[in-house]
C-alpha cells in the first residue's frame, strides 16, 4: 500500500511538501537549540561528578539518587504542565519553562553538601516539567503523520548533540580550578544555566503558537496545512477527558515502553563518564576529563547518526511498532560484550556504545505512536502521563546502577541491568502493536 504523500491533498498551486519544509526550517532550529540546553542542564551533573563527589562528600549512591530525584520533581507537574501548554500556547509557557529552569541549573553552583544537592535536583524536575511533552505535543500541531517521525528524530537529535558539544565543553569548565575561589564544576553549573534563560526571552519572542498564526507562510499554504492536520486529527477521533485518557490502557503499555527505553539512556548518561574513568582505573592508568569527554562525544555521534537513520527508515516505511522494538533488542546483543568480555576496555565501550544506540535510535517512532492514537486534550493529557510515568526509569536508573556500583565496587552488574531494561522495552512495545494494531500502520518493517 502506498503512503499518501504531502502534496497530495494541497490546494491548486500549493506544494505540501514545501510548506512542511518552510514550517521546519522556522521552528526545529530553535526547538533543538532549546532541546540541547535541556539535556545538557538535566545531565552535565554525569561530568560535574568526577570531581564534585569529592568535594561534597557523595558516595555513588548518594550521587544517583540526587540525579534521580530530578524526576520526582519532574514526573508530578508533567501532566498539569502540558495541559496548561494545550490552553495558553507553546509559545509562553515553554519560554517560561526555560528561563525558571535556567534559574535553577545555575543555582546549583551554590550548593554544599548532600542536602543542597537532593533539593536542587527536584526543584531542576519541577522547573523542567512540561518542556519535552510540550514539544513533542507541539510538533503534533505543525507537522503531518508521515513526516513526523523525521521531525522528531530532528528535534531529538539534540539529545546526542548536547554530549557531543557538551562533555568537552562541561570538562574544559571543569579543568578550571580554583577560578575566582570557585571549583570547576561550579562554574560549569553557572556558565551552563545561563543560556537557557536567553533562549527562553527568545523562545517568547519568535516561536508561533499554531499554524493557522502563521504570518510567514502565504494565507494558501496555511490553509492546507490546517487543512491537513484537522484531516488526520479527526482520523484519530475525537478529543476525551483527560480522566478517561489517565485509563486506556494504551497510556500505560506505552509509559512501560518509556521507562524501559529511559532506564537504559539516562544510566549511560548520568555515569558514563565515571565508566570510562574506572575502566581506566582498572588498567592501572589515570585519564584525565577532557579525554573522557572525547570519548563521550564519539559514542553520541554514533548514536546521533543511527538515530537520524532509523528515524528516516521507519517515515519511509510507514512502520512505528518494529521500528520501536528493533533497536532495544541491540540491548540483548549488547549483553554478551558487558557480561562476558568486562576485561577488554573496547568492547565494554562497544557495548556501551550499542545500549545507547539501541535506546536513542527507538525514540522517534516511539513518539509517532501516541499522536496515532489520540487527539486534542487527549492527547495532551496522553503524552504527559507517558512521560510521567516512563520518567521514573530516569529516577530508578540511576539509583539502582549507583547502588549497584557501590556493593560490587564497579560497573559490570549494573550496565547489564540496563540491556535488560531496554530489551523489556522492545517485549512491551510489541505487545502494544497486538493491543492497537493502527499505531504501527499496516506496513512492515522491511518495506
Amino acid at each position: 500500500m502506498e503512503r499518501e504523500s504531502s502534496a497530495s491533498s494541497a490546494p491548486m498551486g500549493v506544494d505540501g511538501a514545501r510548506v512542511v519544509q518552510r514550517a521546519a526550517a522556522r521552528l526545529v532550529p530553535l526547538l533543538i537549540l532549546s532541546y540541547v540546553l535541556n539535556f545538557l542542564d538535566r545531565v552535565n551533573v554525569g561530568y560535574a561528578a568526577l570531581t564534585m563527589n569529592t568535594d561534597l562528600g557523595l558516595s555513588a549512591t548518594a550521587f544517583g539518587l540526587g540525579a534521580g530525584l530530578f524526576f520526582v520533581g519532574y514526573a508530578l507537574f508533567e501532566v498539569p504542565s502540558n495541559l496548561i501548554l494545550h490552553r495558553v500556547g507553546a509559545r509562553f509557557w515553554i519560554g517560561r519553562i526555560m528561563v525558571t529552569w535556567g534559574a535553577v541549573s545555575a543555582a546549583t553552583a551554590f550548593i554544599h553538601g548532600a542536602t543542597g544537592f537532593y533539593v536542587v535536583r527536584v526543584l531542576l524536575g519541577v522547573a523542567e516539567a512540561g518542556l519535552f511533552p510540550g514539544l513533542i505535543l507541539y510538533l503534533s500541531y505543525w507537522f503531518p503523520t508521515k513526516d513526523r517521525g523525521r521531525i522528531t528524530a530532528l528535534f531529538l537529535f539534540g539529545i546526542p548533540l548536547a554530549q557531543v558539544l557538551g562533555a568537552p565543553l562541561s570538562a574544559a569548565i571543569i579543568n578550571t580550578k580554583g577560578w575566582l575561589g570557585w571549583q570547576g564544576w561550579r562554574w560549569m553549573f553557572l556558565l551552563e544555566g545561563i543560556p537557557a534563560i536567553l533562549v527562553g526571552i527568545l523562545v517568547f519572542a519568535f516561536l508561533t503558537d499554531r499554524p493557522a498564526r502563521a504570518n510567514w507562510l502565504s494565507e494558501s499554504e496555511r490553509d492546507w496545512l490546517v487543512q491537513r492536520l484537522d484531516i488526520e486529527q479527526r482520523a484519530v477521533g475525537s478529543s476525551r477527558s483527560p480522566w478517561r485518557t489517565f485509563l486506556d490502557p494504551r497510556v500505560f503499555v506505552l509509559s512501560l515502553v518509556y521507562l524501559g527505553i529511559l532506564y537504559a539512556i539516562y544510566t549511560v548518561s548520568f555515569f558514563l563518564p565515571q565508566v570510562i574513568r574506572d575502566l581506566a582505573r582498572e588498567r592501572g592508568r589515570t585519564i584525565s576529563p577532557l579525554e573522557i569527554a572525547f570519548t563521550v562525544a564519539g559514542i553520541y555521534a554514533i548514536t546521533a547518526f543511527a538515530m537520524w537513520s532509523w528515524s528516516r527508515r521507519s517515515d519511509r516505511a510507514g512502520e512505528r511498532i518494529w521500528h520501536t522494538a528493533v533497536p532495544t533488542f541491540l540491548g540483548v546483543i549488547a549483553l554478551f560484550p558487558l557480561v562476558y568480555m568486562p576485561s577488554s576496555t573496547f568492547i565494554v565501550l562497544a557495548g556501551v556504545a550499542l545500549l545507547s544506540v539501541g535506546s536513542f535510535a527507538a525514540l522517534p517512532p516511539f513518539w509517532s505512536l501516541a499522536p496515532a492514537m489520540f487527539a486534542g486534550t487527549s492527547l495532551a493529557a496522553a503524552i504527559g502521563l507517558i512521560n510521567s510515568l516512563g520518567n521514573l526509569g530516569g529516577f530508578i536508573g540511576p539509583y539502582v546502577t549507583g547502588w549497584l556500583k557501590d556493593l560490587t565496587g564497579d560497573f559490570h552488574t549494573a550496565l547489564p541491568v540496563a540491556c535488560g531494561s531496554l530489551a523489556f522495552a522492545g517485549l512491551a512495545v510489541l505487545a502494544l502493536g497486538k493491543l492497537s494494531p493502527l499505531a504501527g500502520r499496516s506496513h512492515t518493517i522491511w518495506s
